[in-house]
Formats: C-alpha cells, sequence, structure tokens
C-alpha cells in the first residue's frame, strides 16, 4: 500500500505505530504531508515515496482540529502543514482521522479558528479581504515571536469566524479570495474518524 502520512501530535503516534509495524513485517510505501513527519518516518525505517511515482494512495491517516459531527468535516492546520495535507488527502482513496473526543464539535469553528494558508507578499491585503468575508484574521507567530513560515514557503492566518453555518461555501469564498494559497477546511474528504475517550477508541463514519 500506499499510504499518506499526516502531521501534528496524534499523526506523530499513528507514525510511530505504523513504524512498528513495519518492522514487523508490514510493506508500505509512503508519502509525508510535512518535513517533520518526512523525518519521523525515515528515522524509524518507513520507505518514502512522492507522486513521481504514485498519483494516487490507498489511505491516509491523519489528526484534526476538530471533527464535526455526522459530516466529519474538519478543520485542521494547527499543525502549520494544511496545504500539503490537503494535496495527500485529495489523492486518497480514504482518509481516515485520529482524534480525541474533544476534537468533536456539533459546529465547525466551536473551538479552534480556521486556519488559511496565504503567499507572504502582500498578505496584510489579504487579511483586509478575508475581514470582509467575516473573519477576524491573526497572523500566527513561531516560539521566537516571527511571522510563522511552512514548509512551501506560506504564511498562515488563523481566522475565527462568529457562526460556520455553511462550510462549504465559506471554503470557497476564502479560496477564491486573491493572495490565498489553501483553506484548513476539509470538506467531505474523510470517511472514518477513530476517535479515542475514556472508554477507549470508537469509529465514527461519515453520516452514520
Amino acid at each position: 500500500m500506499v499510504i499518506g502520512l499526516g502531521t501534528g501530535s496524534t499523526a506523530h503516534y499513528a507514525i510511530e505505530a505504523l513504524i512498528r509495524r513495519v518492522h514487523g513485517g508490514l510493506r508500505i510505501r509512503a508519502i509525508p504531508t510535512s518535513e517533520r513527519s518526512a523525518a519521523q518516518a525515515r528515522a524509524g525505517g518507513i520507505p518514502l515515496s512522492t507522486f513521481a511515482e504514485h498519483r494516487r494512495l490507498d489511505l491516509t491517516i491523519d489528526g484534526a482540529d476538530e471533527v464535526e459531527l455526522g459530516t466529519l468535516n474538519l478543520i485542521k492546520g494547527l499543525g502549520g502543514a494544511l496545504l500539503r495535507e490537503k494535496i495527500v488527502a485529495s489523492v486518497s482513496a480514504r482518509l481516515v482521522i485520529v482524534a480525541d473526543h474533544a476534537k468533536l464539535v456539533d459546529r465547525l469553528g466551536t473551538k479552534t479558528p480556521v486556519p488559511v494558508e496565504v503567499v507572504p507578499f502582500g498578505w496584510e491585503t489579504t487579511a483586509d479581504r478575508l475581514r470582509r468575508l467575516g473573519a477576524d484574521p491573526q497572523s500566527r507567530r513561531d516560539a521566537k515571536g516571527q511571522l510563522f513560515c511552512t514548509d512551501g514557503g506560506n504564511r498562515i492566518l488563523d481566522c475565527r469566524f462568529r457562526s460556520i453555518s455553511d462550510p462549504e461555501s465559506l471554503d470557497r469564498m476564502i479560496g477564491q479570495t486573491v493572495g490565498v494559497v489553501e483553506t484548513g477546511l476539509f470538506i467531505g474528504m474523510a470517511q472514518i474518524a477513530l476517535i479515542a475517550d475514556a472508554g477507549g477508541v470508537r469509529s465514527i463514519r461519515r453520516g452514520g
């Protein structure tokens, strides 16, 4: 199988589990969604591949910052890899989300902002355009207080909205905004969410 490897704290544990399976004989190749995940997988002995070799992936395992009950629509990108995560998810036969129960919400935007990846040039004007869509965009900073830079060399604006009643339309409007590279709204992409709580792990299917 060819597997997409997600990014973030929960995806880190999933990659560690895959490393143990590979050491036990599991035969896979993987395409990571960030340099961080690539380094972890490489150090653990997971063979890496590229889209030059594989245009389609059998499965991607990733985390999420919010998971909407029923639809399994997602907010992703607090780990800073939303563009690569969406590219990988878009060519995967299955996207499986692993998360803890605190990530479940009835409506997207309840707990976290929507990360929006934007080009560095004129990002301030992009932020102005997002405000006109009803967002309160905040430029993400790193631990040193500098503007956060993605693996692709872009910036991230964390955008809070008063209410996200139609995430599909919002995703489309943000995506059409000049200066925007990609949004952290993952609409209709996940088929299964594996949610951990005090009682163990339960599987939630889209629409079920």
